[in-house]
Parts: structure tokens; C-alpha cells; sequence
């Protein structure tokens, strides 16, 4: 998609020159031949991705300079390039002073003013990507893992991608919905354009419509009340809903008429506004449970579910913990400034066992945790051990599965027993109830593992002859199928 450059200049033969110029150049121009002209064209619609605008403006309301202080109060993302046959170092120096990125003189080189824009749409590219990593520090940015259920996602993810139709993503908390989300973004057409999030669980009820919407402004020019809202603000890029169960039940209308029609008025506003956005959702509940219920529309539902992409709890794909757990160590060594750890079989393999009811967001807080609480010995691996220790102090500790007890009171019989139940079923549950696996992890033959578990009351025969407990349920000695109970 050409970018968009509106050109501000009285002089008609100015502004097809420059049009010719720009077109030339692959991009999309427009002009204003005055001051309240530019202003009006800014407003009426998502704000061009560059101005070039002339000093002074003849027979205008708002000179040059005016326009320029308008644009970088409401639009301060969009660069502008001042230009004049009458230029004056002060001139200049007073341009950019407020915000021109750059000032050129009359008569124009086309082959400096396409580098200047060239320059400018970089730069402001860079300052939004770096605005966007300054807010979304920390957060893991690409989707870690080769379990079956993160390659079916990876794989929706890059058949989506390509396309602008809308994506709906659930899963519990902290499970990496917006990630995927924000995969889908950067494999797109539109990974130039901005990212917006708009969450809907973080907005206060009776500012929900004016945050997506924005409103107009009611002084002169409507300089200092006009908000703009994260519809325009994605314009040209992504929209993702966090949250949309959250949303309130009459701004669903709003959505749903905004998504069908492309186009939405601001708050006090009787003007359409059109955008060109691609929109995604995400949510933790149970949408059919919402609209049963009556606190979710149907209709807007049925708009953002175009693309379902499921995203599982932590816990449901264990074996992506050792490579998320790695990328965590030495992504929080990087930032903070720390020696690098490696964390080693013992301690991985107790990562494992655990439930994480926090997901990928609660195992990425506990690496941070057990780092900086981890001593900087040198060539030292964080093992089982540290690991226990740092649990007494982590903040949102994650859920263990019964650990070893104290076994001094214990007859030697009995505390082996309790050693041999607690070990095979942090084992088990580490390889996701896979006994296969887990029999060639622990040194044992799958069928004496079997007995083994049976012996240890950790299976028991499901009275209704199904295998309900997938490859652990599976009796290695061809009778009646097991199922493994709980701890």
C-alpha cells in the first residue's frame, strides 16, 4: 500500500510538481492549498503518513508554522518536511524547534526531497517501533516451542497471515495469545504499519467508546480536546482486542457496525471516518457461555471468529518448557545486565512437574526471579536445589506437584514407597502422561512400568472399558485399559 503525503502549499503549480515527484517516488500524494484546508484534511480522517508543508501560506487563516504546531500537538507521530522560497536560518531553526523534522528551500531537487521523505518515514518508523518495545518490554516476541500444539499454531498463524481476515484467539491467561497475535502481524502485509492494542479488562467502563473511537474537539479548530482514537491509530495496520469479553454490551454495537462498514464518527462528531485496519481478538472465557448469557453479541462474535486459533495452558505442553525456560534465562540476563545461567537437567526437569496456573507469563516471572536470586558464581548451573530455595521467596509461586517429605520418621519400606509414588508421578507428569516416554526417561521397560504404577496405586481400571488417559492408560500387558489417578 503506497504511503500517504499530503502536500500544503499556495502555489498550485508547487503542489503538481511535487505530486509528480512523489508519484514518481511510489507514493500515494494529496494536497491542501491552505492553512484551515491542511487542518481539515488531517482531521477528517487517519492522518497522512507525511506533510510537506510550505512556511508561508498566502491568503491563508493559519500560516505554515500554525499548521505545524496543530499537527504536532494531535499527531505528534507524523514527521513533516517545512519547506520555502524564503527561508531564513531562524526560520529554520524555529521549524524544527517545533517538531519539522526537516526544513528545505525553494526551488526543490527531487532526488533530496525523495531522500528527505525516504529519511522521515524511517525515522518515524523506528520511533513507533521503539515506543512499541519500551511498552511491551519483557514480553517474549516470537512464539517458543515444538510441541504438536504450538506447530499447529505456528502453521494457522502463517496461512492467516497473508490474508486480512480476522482472527479470534482464546486461551487462559498468560498463555501467549497476544504473541500469536502479534506473529500473525509481523508475517502480514500490513508489519509496516503499527500494532495497536486496545484492552478492554484495562479501560474504565465510561471511557471505553471515546479510548477506541476518539472525539472531536469543540475550541477553534478543536485544538486542544480532539482525541484520537485506537481505531485511526491502527489505521493502515493491526487492531487487537484484548479482552473482548470485557467490552461493554452497547460499544459491541458500535464495533460490529464499525467492522461491517469500515468507517465509525467520533464522539460529538457527525463525520464518518474510514479506516483501513485489520482487526483480531482475543479472549479467556467461554464465548458461547457470554452470549447464552446475554452479556456478548452474537453478531460481533460471529464477525471476529473468522480465523479460530486455540492457544493451551502451559501445562497441556510441557515439553516447550526447556526451550521457553532457556530464552527466558538469557533474554532477563541480557536486560538486567546479569551473568548468563544455564539451568540444568535437575532443575529443568522440576520445571516441569510444575502446573504453572500462570502460563508462559507466570514461568517467564519465576525465570526472572530465580536469576536474580541465583549467586553469580561462575560456570554454575541452576540445579534442583537453587531452584527449591528460590521457591520460598518467589512472588506467585508456581504449583508444585507433591514433593518429597520429611522421611526421617518413616520405615525404610514406607518412605520408599512415598520416594518411588512422588518421583514416578512428577515424572509422568513432566512428559505430559506420555508412559512411553517416561519408562525410557526412568530406565524401565513400558510394561514394568505399568505394574509398577499399579502396584504404587497410581492407576486403576476405567470400569467403562475407554481409554481415557491416552498413552498412560494404555495396559502394557494387554488387559483391560488403565487410567492414571491423581497424586
Amino acid at each position: 500500500m503506497a504511503r500517504d503525503i499530503l502536500i500544503v502549499d499556495d502555489e498550485p503549480l508547487i503542489r503538481k510538481t511535487i505530486a509528480g515527484i512523489l508519484e514518481d517516488g511510489g507514493y500515494a500524494p494529496r494536497d491542501a492549498a491552505d492553512g484551515a484546508t491542511a487542518i481539515q484534511a488531517i482531521d477528517s480522517g487517519p492522518p497522512p503518513a507525511l506533510i510537506i508543508l510550505d512556511v508561508w501560506l498566502e491568503g491563508s487563516d493559519f500560516d505554515g508554522m500554525d499548521v505545524l504546531e496543530a499537527v504536532m500537538h494531535r499527531h505528534p507521530e507524523v514527521p513533516i518536511i517545512m519547506i520555502s522560497g524564503h527561508g531564513t536560518i531562524d526560520t529554520a531553526v524555529a521549524a524544527i524547534k517545533k517538531g519539522a523534522y526537516e526544513f528545505i528551500e525553494k526551488p526543490l531537487d527531487s532526488d533530496r526531497l525523495l531522500l528527505s521523505v525516504t529519511r522521515a518515514l524511517e525515522a518515524a518508523e523506528l520511533r513507533r517501533e521503539v515506543a512499541e518495545l519500551k511498552l511491551r518490554a519483557g514480553e517474549a516476541t516470537a512464539l517458543i516451542g515444538k510441541s504438536p500444539a504450538i506447530k499447529q499454531i505456528r502453521m494457522a498463524a502463517e496461512r492467516s497471515a497473508p490474508t486480512d481476515r480476522r482472527v479470534f484467539i482464546t486461551g487462559p491467561a498468560g498463555a501467549g495469545k497476544e504473541v500469536v497475535a502479534r506473529l500473525i502481524h509481523s508475517q502480514s502485509r500490513r508489519s509496516a504499519g503499527p500494532f495497536v492494542v486496545a484492552n478492554a479488562a484495562m479501560m474504565r467502563p465510561d471511557h471505553v467508546e471515546l479510548e477506541l473511537f476518539g472525539s472531536e474537539g469543540d475550541g477553534p479548530g478543536g485544538t486542544h480536546s480532539r482525541k484520537i482514537g485506537t481505531f485511526e491509530r491502527a489505521h493502515g495496520g493491526t487492531l487487537f482486542f484484548d479482552e473482548i469479553a470485557d467490552m461493554p454490551f452497547e460499544t459491541q454495537g458500535k464495533i460490529a457496525r464499525a467492522l461491517q462498514a469500515h468507517t465509525f464518527e467520533r464522539e460529538g462528531g457527525t463525520q464518518q471516518i474510514e479506516v483501513d485496519i485489520r482487526v483480531m481478538a482475543a479472549t479467556t472465557r467461554d464465548m458461547e457461555s457470554e452470549i447464552e448469557q446475554g452479556r456478548f453479541r452474537e453478531d460481533l462474535y460471529y464477525r471476529l471468529q473468522v480465523t479460530p486459533i486455540e492457544v493451551p495452558a502451559l501445562r497441556e505442553r510441557r515439553e516447550d518448557i526447556p526451550e521457553l525456560a532457556s530464552f527466558f534465562v538469557k533474554q532477563a540476563a541480557e536486560s538486567a545486565g546479569l551473568p548468563p545461567h544455564e539451568i540444568g537437567g535437575d532443575g529443568m526437569a522440576m520445571l516441569q512437574s510444575f502446573d504453572w496456573p500462570g502460563n508462559v507469563r507466570q514461568l517467564r516471572n519465576f525465570v526472572e526471579w530465580l536469576l536474580i536470586m541465583t549467586p553469580a558464581s561462575a560456570n554454575r548451573r541452576i540445579g534442583a536445589d537453587m531452584i527449591q530455595a528460590a521457591l520460598g521467596s518467589a512472588p506467585g509461586q508456581p504449583q508444585a506437584l507433591p514433593g518429597l517429605v520429611d522421611v526421617m520418621t518413616m520405615p525404610l519400606r514406607e518412605a520408599r514407597r512415598l520416594f518411588e509414588r512422588d518421583y514416578l508421578n512428577a515424572q509422568v507428569a513432566r512428559f505430559g502422561g506420555n508412559i512411553s516416554k517416561t519408562a525410557q526417561f526412568v530406565g524401565m521397560e513400558r510394561s514394568a512400568l505399568h505394574r509398577k504404577l499399579r502396584s504404587l496405586g497410581m492407576l486403576e481400571r476405567d470400569h467403562d472399558g475407554q481409554n481415557t488417559g491416552g498413552d498412560a492408560a494404555v495396559d502394557g500387558g494387554g488387559g483391560s485399559p488403565d487410567k492414571l489417578n491423581g497424586p
